[in-house]
């Protein structure tokens, strides 16, 4: 009796700390491997941005050449490079054109955040009763067929103040892309995971946020890349049809005043920004997967 009691208090007198340190050791261990998964990405990221960069500057180029565009109309990349950085004005048309980057940024991000936003609420309303995805999907696919311009006269009447007709033409340029791939993410959760909320009493929402949604996180991140550049091609749609005001209107005025170094400088300034948002949130999507995705923790 006094070696089991000895050898009992003895497991717990050096067996009690254990799990603490295993569980420091298995936290640190995570952490260090999200890490080297973010910086690792973000490696693979900047090289990819490297590689496109200089294959586009070359695709440029040639492309020019075999056009036989006259110089006065198709700019090279160098003079591009010019405008922006060493002609005497350089410097006041590059805070120009950073500042209307600026705005068309700040209306990309509402019509971003309102058609992401859009898109997961319905997406999970469909998840929740499928009659309701029966009934309301190929509506929103046909809204989606309908052109953006040919519905701008009716957003104008409907929608009166510019953050609502932003948010608008914006919402429906990313709301489609998101909508479907979340819903495809949330329909692929696992089937016994499901069970096994419902056998321990949970309902359809607790099932929704424990299982159907840590397993559309992929989807849903890759919805976001797509939706990145239509969020930003949306808002200049929006500022030339409305606002009149950001890169998307500016870059009509270049053209109608000839001012055709400016408008290739827009082109590359949102091409280039576009690239940059677009490797930011896969960097984010890295850091995310790698804690709350369907394989955190695993390996």
């Amino acid at each position: 009796m006094t070696t089991g009691t000895t050898g009992g208090s003895g497991a717990g007198a050096t067996g009690g700390p254990r799990p603490a340190v295993r569980t420091d050791a298995l936290e640190a261990r995570s952490g260090a491997s999200v890490a080297a998964s973010v910086l690792e990405r973000t490696g693979a990221l900047l090289l990819t941005l490297v590689v496109s960069t200089v294959v586009l500057v070359a695709a440029w180029y040639l492309l020019l050449r075999l056009l036989d565009v006259d110089a006065f109309v198709g700019k090279r990349p160098l003079d591009v490079y010019d405008y922006l950085v060493r002609d005497e004005d350089a410097a006041a048309d590059r805070l120009e054109i950073l500042g209307l980057l600026g705005t068309t940024l700040k209306d990309a991000i509402t019509g971003f955040v309102a058609g992401t936003a859009g898109a997961l609420v319905v997406a999970s309303l469909f998840t929740l009763s499928r009659p309701l995805e029966l009934v309301f999907m190929p509506l929103a696919m046909l809204l989606r067929s309908v052109p953006l311009v040919a519905m701008a006269p009716l957003i104008g009447l409907v929608f009166s103040t510019p953050l609502t007709r932003a948010a608008t033409i914006g919402g429906i340029v990313v709301f489609f892309p998101v909508l479907v791939n979340v819903v495809l993410g949330l329909r692929s959760a696992s089937p016994q995971a499901l069970d096994l909320v419902r056998v321990h009493g949970g309902t359809r929402l607790t099932a929704l946020r424990k299982v159907a949604v840590p397993s559309a996180l992929p989807n849903l991140f890759a919805a976001v890349r797509i939706s990145v550049p239509g969020a930003v091609i949306g808002a200049m749609l929006y500022e030339w049809l409305f606002s009149g005001t950001g890169l998307g209107a500016e870059i009509f005025r270049a053209n109608s005043q000839v001012q055709y170094s400016k408008l290739w400088a827009i082109v590359v300034v949102v091409t280039f920004s576009t690239i940059v948002l677009y490797t930011l949130v896969s960097v984010l999507e890295t850091l995310v997967l790698a804690k709350w995705g369907p394989d955190a923790g695993r390996g």
